[in-house]
């Protein structure tokens, strides 16, 4: 329970915030259990590689990417938030469970472009209505709370997906999942709080409104936005690609069941994303005091020291184990928690970057832009460039394909390197030290962080 000194805050607010977090939860399990599902899908609707890295890839970020800024504009301009986010979790989880009832590949497609349009209207109005349900000392908490949604999400589709397609078929795990969402859309529609919209910054709200071409221009124009965000768009292209087809190659080249691959992936790569992320942001914060630069060092740092155990997944003999402790511990199992530690760095890192080099007025649209490179690019091309690579290979086609991916980080760190060069916040260094902008409180925050401005992002980590 979130404490509080708020007379407004009751137990409809922490039940608002309680719904809302699971919703976040299930709008990345119904978004992303599909990686531990591909083989099935694919052998039953003899599917290629390539075109099961446009299913689970292109065909969700694409209309995801086109539909999110238009809808998180609707939410800013006075709808009843709860009731969007509420209908919106209606029809992907309805689409989700239609994606269990479909009869053929394209069927699938455009089944999975429907969860789509309806986690592009999610995840923004959530950020909102949480900036205003609780006051301002209490949001950094809740708004952790509410993030950790995407980590949990891949830890229990991973466990529970790859158990229930073992088991009784990849079709029942699309049920499954989707249709407590439809439970939670209900629950938030009737028992959740449309917060009043608070005027924080009526000294902004008084500016003109710039056009969109113009402000797009101007963030772009930011010290070291461009680079930042082409480093984002190539570490999300490789992040995503290994995500979605990580389980598969524990299930093709190890001959693990959909069981143990969800298993092994999700506990390792859920739990140590989570317990990564948190050290990053408490490390990033003390050196930032020291060094601004370090906002953008750190996270390219991450991603360096998450390449060698990428690349160790792929090329270390599944059947040597590693002794730690005493104990033989799987090899898969040390390297997947090692790539999830360091590479959960970059994301929210980026994010709480991005939100120093603009001003007040512009960070929820920046944010919006960098989200833009990461879903385009990463959740939409990564899938499908993996994919496509694993067919043109043929013969252990996946692993070479992964290692061609993995190389994608290090192109990726040296966009970050250059982006260190230009990156400066608008703060003074000496305001920037007292205040430690860039938290991790404030990275775990790195959404949140922003929320003050009605903070608009899609989700990506991960």
């Amino acid at each position: 329970m979130i404490p509080s000194s708020n007379n407004n805050v009751n137990w409809r607010t922490h039940t608002t915030l309680l719904l809302l977090a699971l919703i976040y939860v299930f709008s990345y399990i119904d978004r992303n259990v599909i990686a531990i599902l591909i083989e099935p899908i694919k052998q039953e609707f003899g599917a290629s590689d390539t075109m099961m890295g446009l299913l689970s890839g292109l065909a969700f970020a694409t209309v995801y990417s086109l539909l999110s800024l238009p809808l998180s504009h609707i939410a800013d301009k006075g709808v009843n938030r709860r009731n969007m986010v509420a209908i919106c979790c209606g029809l992907w989880s309805i689409a989700t469970v239609l994606c269990g009832a479909v009869q053929s590949f394209w069927t699938a497609l455009l089944a999975r472009m429907g969860v789509a349009v309806g986690e592009a209207g999610g995840m923004a109005p959530s950020i909102s209505m949480l900036s205003e349900l609780y006051p301002k000392n209490r949001r950094s908490l809740v708004i952790s709370i509410f993030m950790m949604g995407p980590h949990l999400g891949l830890l229990l589709a991973m466990i529970i997906g790859g158990w229930i397609a073992q088991e009784y078929g990849w079709r029942m795990v699309f049920f499954v999942f989707g249709a407590p969402g439809i439970v939670l859309a209900i629950l938030l529609y009737f028992f959740g709080i449309e917060p009043k919209r608070s005027t924080e910054a009526p000294q902004e709200s008084a500016q003109p409104h710039h056009s969109l071409r113009s402000q797009l221009s101007s963030i772009i124009a930011a010290p070291g936005f461009i680079w930042l965000a082409l480093g984002c768009a190539l570490a999300g292209t490789a992040g995503y690609g290994y995500v979605i087809w990580a389980p598969t190659y524990l299930v093709r080249t190890q001959e693990m069941s959909l069981a143990s691959a969800g298993l092994i992936f999700g506990i390792a790569s859920g739990v140590s994303a989570c317990i990564g992320s948190l050290f990053s942001g408490v490390c990033c914060d003390r050196l930032v005091q020291k060094q601004y630069r370090w906002q953008i060092l750190f996270p390219m740092l991450g991603i360096l020291l998450s390449f060698p155990a990428g690349i160790a997944l792929i090329l270390w003999p599944s059947d040597l184990s590693i002794e730690l402790l005493g104990f033989a511990i799987s090899p898969s199992f040390i390297f997947i928690a090692l790539f999830a530690f360091f590479n959960s760095w970059w994301p929210s890192l980026s994010y709480a970057a991005v939100s120093q080099i603009v001003g007040s007025s512009q960070r929820a649209s920046a944010a919006a832009l960098l989200n833009l490179f990461l879903t385009l690019f990463g959740a939409g091309l990564g899938p499908l460039l993996t994919g496509g690579l694993s067919d043109y290979f043929g013969d252990n086609g996946l692993a070479n394909a992964l290692l061609v991916t993995f190389s994608l980080f290090l192109l990726s760190a040296f966009f970050y390197l250059i982006s260190s060069f230009y990156y400066r916040p608008l703060q003074d260094d000496e305001h920037l030290n007292k205040s430690a902008s860039p938290t991790l409180s404030n990275a775990h925050k790195a959404e949140p962080n922003i929320a003050d401005t009605n903070y608009q992002q899609g989700e990506n980590h991960g």
